[in-house]
């Protein structure tokens, strides 16, 4: 497996620490650097100065989020960034969700499956070196009604950037496998991966192609427990956090991180977690979270333990490991980082 991480330039000691995770990230053989942007800085940003400070690492959007940019503005981020790397450049996108795209951005969220594919549609044009014309439920470009003419970018063409989509729900995820060179998953659980597979494989096939065409990027927290009662306090800490995913995230009528545990096993308990969390129980709603969700979704335990799931997770069709450390420090979260790399090497 390709091993991977996601850092966020505004996160958790600002830029300067975010810079040192990654140079030595990169000197313990780390192959990806995703780049988040949520609600903080922007990607293309951190990774035009992280392309200029690294020689190895390959680079990726994790992701830029559809709305916030035209298509055309993606591709121009993105070729530029290739070409400021040397070749070292992922293109990831991501619908994200109402509560960001309309909530912060102002951006309507509808089809946002139309919106995915016609932008790729759009992307590939652009990088390709063609004339970028396009007429969908979208976007229309040129602009009808007037008299201007399709034009293609003065960059240098440059159709071997691989896109990779972030998919969560069965549409989106049938979309990657049509369309995608990779898929950024989430809240992934190895023995329910067919609620994932089972869509982007249908994908394939409707395009023609198989599983190989695919790198499938899979992430989750890493950290080591030491003992038994260790591993506990662990897991316990965690339950909040996924609380917020299955009842903060999204908006009150959209979460696809509920969807996701739903279809694979925890549709109640899901469904109960939300339902406190939105009537404001948020302590209530952590509780009904179980350990197995925990330990089912992430690489967390002994190492003998993280060792096991890495080796499921790769027998499960896991291409790409994108490994989130856990630390409070930087040297904390290098030292995991280290450990994993060194168990996912050992896999052989």
């Amino acid at each position: 497996m390709r091993t991977a991480t996601t850092v966020e330039a505004s996160g958790g000691g600002g830029w300067r620490q975010t810079l040192e995770f990654v140079l030595e990230a990169e000197k313990l053989g780390l192959d990806v650097c995703f780049v988040a942007e949520a609600w903080g800085s922007d990607g293309p940003s951190a990774l035009g100065y992280l392309a200029a400070r690294t020689e190895r690492i390959l680079l990726g959007s994790g992701i830029i989020q559809l709305g916030t940019r035209t298509p055309v503005a993606i591709a121009q981020a993105a070729l530029t960034l290739a070409d400021m790397s040397e070749g070292r450049f992922l293109l990831g996108l991501g619908a994200s969700g109402p509560q960001v795209i309309e909530g912060l951005h102002g951006v309507p969220f509808a089809k946002p499956l139309a919106r995915m594919r016609e932008t790729v549609e759009i992307i590939r044009q652009a990088f390709a070196g063609e004339k970028i014309s396009h007429s969908g439920s979208q976007f229309h470009i040129p602009l009808p009604g007037g008299d201007t003419r399709p034009m293609r970018l003065s960059a240098s063409a440059n159709p071997d950037i691989p896109i990779y989509l972030a998919t969560i729900s069965p549409k989106t995820l049938e979309l990657t496998g049509e369309i995608a060179d990779g898929w950024l998953g989430t809240s992934f659980v190895p023995e329910g991966a067919a609620a994932y597979f089972d869509p982007i494989d249908a994908g394939l096939a409707k395009a023609g192609r198989k599983r190989a065409d695919l790198d499938i990027c899979q992430g989750a927290e890493v950290a080591f427990a030491d003992d038994e009662g260790a591993l506990r306090a662990i897991v316990a800490s965690r339950k909040k956090e996924l609380a917020f995913s299955l009842g903060g995230m999204g908006s009150a009528t959209t979460n696809f991180y509920n969807g996701a545990y739903s279809r694979q096993g925890w549709a109640d308990v899901a469904a109960a977690v939300r339902e406190r969390w939105q009537a404001g129980d948020r302590d209530g709603a952590a509780t009904l979270v179980t350990d197995d969700m925990v330990l089912g979704t992430t690489l967390i335990g002994t190492e003998d333990m993280v060792r096991e799931r890495l080796r499921v997770w790769r027998d499960a069709g896991v291409d790409t490991v994108r490994l989130y450390p856990n630390g409070e420090t930087v040297d904390a979260k290098l030292n995991t980082l280290g450990r994993a790399l060194d168990l996912v090497h050992g896999l052989g």
